[in-house]
Parts: C-alpha cells; sequence; structure tokens
C-alpha cells in the first residue's frame, strides 16, 4: 500500500478532535486509509449496508450500541439522524479519536455537521494520489510555495519525469486502483465509475431525471476545465436552463469532483472579473470524458495545455489537503486580459505563478506579475511551473521549477 501523506495529520486530528471527518469522492482510497491506522480495536461498519443505513436512520441510539465507539462509519451522510447522537455521546466522554466518519457527498453533509458537530470534528479531504505519493515520497511532501526552502526540499527529493511518462499519468489519473493496476482499462474502469457513483450517488442528492442530459452535462464541464465558468454557454450546449446549471454543478463541486477556483479581489481595483475557473480534480476522468484515446494523443492536441494546467492546480491543492491545511487559491485576470494562474495567498503575502507547457520559459511568459504592485500587498517569490528537468531562476524574484518537483 502506497503511504499517504494525509495520514499523520489524520492522527493529529484524531488526538486532539473527538470526531474526524474524511471527505473526497468515491473511491479515492478513504476508508482504505481510516482502515490502514485503526486498528483493532476500532469497530467498522459501512451505510452503504442497507441493513446498516436502515438501523442507523430508524434508531440511531440502537445503532451506536451495536456499533459502540471507537467506531469508524463509512459513507455517514446516509444516516444525519446519526449526528445528534454522535453528539450527545461525545459530550459525555469527553475523549478524543471516538468516532471517524467518511462521507462522499458533502452536498447535505456539511449542513448536518455544521449544525450537530460545530467545535467537536476536524474535516480533511481526500482526493486521488499525488505524484508524490505515486512515487512513493507521500510522507515528505510539504505545502508547496516557491520559496527558497521549498524548493531545496523538492530539489532533493524529485524525480525526473519526461514528457510521454508526465502525459501518461495526466491521461490515466490518479484513483488509486487506476495507478495501482497499470494493465486496468480506464475506458472499463471510468465508464463504470461515472454509471455506478457519479450517477448513482448524484441522482440521490439532488433528484436527477434525465441522465443523457446530466451526462452531457459532465462531458461540457470536463472540455471547460481551466476555462472560466459561464453558465449560460454550458445550459446552451447542454441543452438545460441555468438553474439546473447551478444545481448539477454545486453537486459535482460538492462530490469533490471539480473545484471552482475563485478570482483574487480587493476593495483597490474595481476591474478584476468576480467570475470562477472551473478544474475537474482527476485528469483521468477529465480525459476519458473528452474522448482522448491515449497519452500521445492527449499530448499532442489542443486540450493538452488546459490538461496540464488542470494537473497541476490539482497537485498543487493536494499539496496543502494532505497537509491538513486550507489552500488559499486564487486567480488574476483584470478586464485588460492581464492574467495570472494562480496567486497562493499566505502570511497576507501573494504568491504568483505561471503554468506553462514549455521546457524553456522565459521572462515574457511572468511580465503580469508586475500588475500585483497595485494591490498594496506584499509580493513574495514567483515562478513557473514548466517541462524543464532541473529549476532554474528566471530572475532575482522568479523560478521556473519542473512539475516533477511536486
Amino acid at each position: 500500500m502506497r503511504s499517504r501523506t494525509l495520514k499523520a495529520p489524520l492522527l493529529l486530528a484524531s488526538h486532539t478532535f473527538p470526531v474526524v471527518l474524511l471527505t473526497g469522492p468515491r473511491q479515492v482510497g478513504k476508508t482504505t486509509l481510516l482502515k490502514s491506522i485503526a486498528g483493532a480495536e476500532r469497530n467498522y461498519v459501512t451505510l452503504d449496508d442497507r441493513d446498516a443505513r436502515t438501523l442507523a436512520e430508524s434508531d440511531p441510539a440502537l445503532f451506536l450500541q451495536r456499533y459502540p465507539p471507537p467506531l469508524l462509519i463509512d459513507e455517514v451522510q446516509y444516516a444525519p439522524n446519526l449526528f445528534h447522537h454522535i453528539k450527545v455521546i461525545v459530550d459525555q466522554r469527553q475523549t478524543n479519536g471516538l468516532f471517524w466518519l467518511t462521507g462522499s457527498q458533502k452536498f447535505h453533509l456539511m449542513h448536518s455537521v455544521t449544525e450537530s458537530l460545530a467545535g467537536r470534528v476536524a474535516i480533511l479531504e481526500l482526493n486521488g494520489f499525488s505524484q508524490a505519493e505515486i512515487q512513493g515520497r507521500g510522507d515528505h511532501a510539504p505545502p508547496f510555495l516557491p520559496t527558497t526552502e521549498w524548493l531545496r526540499q523538492a530539489r532533493r527529493q524529485a524525480h525526473e519525469i519526461d514528457l510521454k511518462t508526465l502525459y501518461h499519468g495526466i491521461w490515466r489519473g490518479s484513483y488509486p486502483r487506476v495507478v495501482s493496476e497499470p494493465e486496468l482499462s480506464t475506458d472499463l474502469f471510468y465508464n463504470s465509475y461515472i454509471q455506478t457513483y457519479i450517477q448513482r450517488d448524484i441522482r440521490e442528492m439532488i433528484k436527477i431525471t434525465n441522465e443523457s442530459a446530466f451526462y452531457r452535462f459532465i462531458q461540457v464541464i470536463a472540455a471547460r476545465t481551466s476555462q472560466l465558468l459561464n453558465h449560460a454557454d454550458i445550459a446552451r450546449d447542454v441543452g438545460i436552463d441555468q438553474k439546473t446549471t447551478k444545481a448539477w454543478l454545486s453537486a459535482l463541486e460538492a462530490s469533490g469532483l471539480v473545484y471552482l477556483l475563485q478570482p483574487y479581489h480587493n476593495n483597490l481595483t474595481h476591474r478584476l472579473i468576480k467570475t470562477p475557473k472551473i478544474y475537474f480534480m482527476d485528469t483521468g476522468l477529465c480525459a476519458y470524458l473528452t474522448r482522448w484515446s491515449s497519452s500521445q494523443a492527449l499530448e499532442a492536441g489542443a486540450f493538452s495545455g488546459a490538461i496540464l494546467e488542470t494537473w497541476v492546480i490539482s497537485e498543487l491543492l493536494k499539496s496543502y489537503w494532505y497537509n491538513g491545511k486550507t489552500p488559499n487559491f486564487y486567480f488574476y485576470r483584470d478586464k485588460d486580459q492581464k492574467e495570472i494562474d494562480l496567486l497562493i495567498e499566505q502570511d497576507n503575502t501573494l504568491y504568483p505563478l505561471e503554468i506553462k507547457k514549455s521546457a524553456t520559459p522565459s521572462q515574457n511568459s511572468t511580465h503580469h506579475f508586475g500588475v500585483l504592485a497595485k494591490l498594496n500587498q506584499p509580493v513574495g517569490h514567483g515562478a513557473v511551473l514548466c517541462l524543464r528537468q532541473q529549476d532554474i531562476p528566471l530572475s532575482a524574484e522568479i523560478d521556473a521549477i519542473p512539475v516533477g518537483y511536486l
């Protein structure tokens, strides 16, 4: 089993909170990770089991007698009635680590959790394998920040990755089964995944009746990864109204399948746009939905830049989530079409990043970094994440960093 970076933050959360909730899409390894560190003394039950789910909903007090803590409950969103009874036990026992919960549907789950378990629950996020985990460096993968310290550590640990290998990994994706079984057909896996999990789970969340329209919808969203979100265009292409588009997109976001990167804005300028960009969290699923038949075709095609940007954003998000940190990520775009792919805000400082499918990025690729001066906020070291094999300074303030360092 590959080591997951989130293991240490999970254990720390369990030692400091009575309840730990691990969220994320189906099949990303939430239960596997928790079981691997639970030990034999922790009970386990999944609410995918209809009998267990029925008991949890109809008689939650009896359910928690049958499955006493310390307890791991899988897919807890199916029994919202449990949360009040978990709160009662937590308040009575005043002990940390009593309940470990997993949930793949944040759409309704988070309301129940924040209402019943506020102040008692640590919420962590898991998605597919990160590149660091795939390469066996998951125990030493700090959150990305283009500082001298991060770069020094990354340089020591990084694996060189060529263009062919990079796009093969992007094309296959990061779901644990796809990574662990290299002979597994991605067509079979993703077709089954969509039918078994995405359509079923989301149908339960928001009562979808037109499944063919919903499938077209997720294809249209995949084709727009790394682009500005435009509800009107999506609704037109799918043949649905904008209200439905917004509801379906909220469900995808709540299921951890897509991420909305918000634009940076403050009160000093009114020329910044306020529309988010959309990213698919798994590039393999995205490539399948956009019908790229091979990694070679994906790399050579018009979609190669968008899918690379999507992969990089996903890797950067994982580097924060898997360390138990909140990513303060934004992008910059103003009405003069000046754009910066990513701003990481930390300690009131903005760190600008560009993502380029190039092995020889120039300083021209960062010429928009200068617009940050007018925001009246400290600007830290910048970077161009690119296809070089080794890092190199582009200026005193900007480095070219290989994506293989992530």
